[in-house]
């Protein structure tokens, strides 16, 4: 068995149609699995699945997009993605957002619930969709991607990080409760990514140097360095590994 490779296997990837979600779905495409790409708008899926379509051959990728607020919504990416290509062995939550950055004391109770429902909730919705399958077939993993911001309090981005904290929590209880139906359950922690949903940290060079300083690599990751962490944690290589957080942050981590 090639430790790496996931010829035969079905990804579906939240928030897939750019940032650090592109980046895992191509290179799942890249060892060899199906991939669904999903987000809000129809156009930018399409796009990512034409050029995963155009470089590994027809019928690779699908674009099925999906609001990650919508159970509704939900249940028919499942759906779709098994009428498609039959099953879904791998399932990547990376969707999220965060509408307000600022203390505790002033984050609207919609804030709130919004930042809860899309990062945690609907995370939850998706996986009790797709799971039965893979407990059925004793086979599957689950990537849940989080944030280093989980590990840590912020005075600006606090409600956020409860989020991403609740994530990590959400996949070692589900390894526990998936585990002896071969079922893998693990969240990546990235820390500062180049992508457009933390564009206010890297668009401004001092700012950026602010916080990429005192990161041993000193220097601001990018999507596809998030992407190699996901391969592992999808495939047979990884296949003793479950209910882990794998911080993927350039060492910020251990030197702050």
């Amino acid at each position: 068995m090639e430790l790496f490779d996931l010829s035969g296997k079905v990804a579906i990837i939240t928030g897939s149609s750019k940032g650090i979600g592109k980046a895992i779905a191509e290179r799942l495409a890249e060892h060899g699995a199906r991939v669904v790409i999903s987000s809000r708008k129809a156009g930018p899926c399409e796009e990512v699945a034409a050029a995963i379509n155009e470089k590994h051959g027809a019928g690779r990728a699908v674009a099925i997009p999906a609001n990650i607020a919508s159970k509704e919504d939900l249940q028919r990416l499942t759906d779709e993605t098994n009428a498609a290509f039959g099953q879904i062995d791998i399932l990547v939550c990376n969707a999220a957002t965060n509408p307000y950055a600022g203390p505790m004391a002033g984050i609207a109770d919609d804030q709130f619930e919004k930042i809860l429902q899309n990062n945690v909730i609907s995370n939850h919705w998706l996986i009790q969709m797709v799971a039965p399958q893979m407990l059925e077939r004793k086979d599957g993993a689950i990537l849940i991607i989080s944030s280093i911001g989980g590990l840590r309090g912020n005075a600006l981005i606090g409600a956020y990080n409860i989020s991403k904290a609740a994530d990590m929590q959400l996949a070692r209880n589900l390894a526990v409760e998936y585990g002896p139906s071969n079922v893998r359950v693990n969240c990546i922690a990235p820390g500062l990514v180049q992508t457009d949903f933390a564009k206010y940290l890297w668009e401004n060079p001092e700012l950026l140097k602010t916080v990429t300083e005192p990161a041993p690599l000193k220097r601001i990751g990018q999507p596809d360095e998030i992407a190699g962490t996901a391969v592992y944690l999808c495939s047979p290589a990884s296949a003793y590994v479950t209910g882990q957080t794998l911080v993927v942050d350039g060492g910020l981590t251990i030197a702050w």
